[in-house]
């Protein structure tokens, strides 16, 4: 199984953020994770998961959205993870609006590892139990540590 800490940062990993639309949202991952890839420009960052969005919504249902962008100067897969306190229309796959959000910035030649990482994500969050307390995390500190601990223990298996 992936283990998601090594790629998620606790300063990626926000509860309770306020955000009206999907561009805003966006922009807020795109800032997020500027601050993870400092030599890219927040900017391309943006353009990078908005490109993805254009060929369909990461919506995947159920109020959670998996945005991702490929970049060239990306060496490994960073994750940037954010709820938001109240779900935003997203455009998803069952029109539901979105209150949680995992995204990811990829390699642009790791493809194939890209999408495991995608499956295993989807895999975690499929968990019923995890994302009702990812949707209580009061804090930014326990979002990251409920998210570390399922990880870990998604790892074990």
């Amino acid at each position: 199984m992936m283990n998601l800490t090594s790629m998620l940062a606790e300063n990626c990993t926000k509860s309770a953020v306020l955000f009206n639309s999907k561009k805003r949202i966006l922009e807020y991952i795109a800032e997020l994770a500027h601050q993870q890839l400092p030599d890219i420009a927040e900017y391309s960052i943006l353009e990078a998961l908005m490109t993805r969005e254009k060929l369909g919504s990461t919506g995947i249902g159920g109020g959670i959205a998996i945005p991702h962008g490929k970049l060239k100067s990306v060496t490994s897969p960073i994750l940037v993870f954010v709820v938001s306190k109240e779900s935003i229309p997203f455009d998803a796959i069952d029109n539901q609006p979105v209150d949680i959000f995992c995204a990811i910035m990829i390699p642009e030649d790791q493809c194939q590892a890209h999408l495991s990482t995608l499956a295993g994500i989807a895999k975690l969050l499929s968990q019923k139990e995890l994302t009702k307390k990812i949707r209580h995390a009061e804090t930014n500190q326990q979002l990251y540590q409920l998210l570390t601990e399922y990880s870990n223990a998604d790892a074990v298996k």
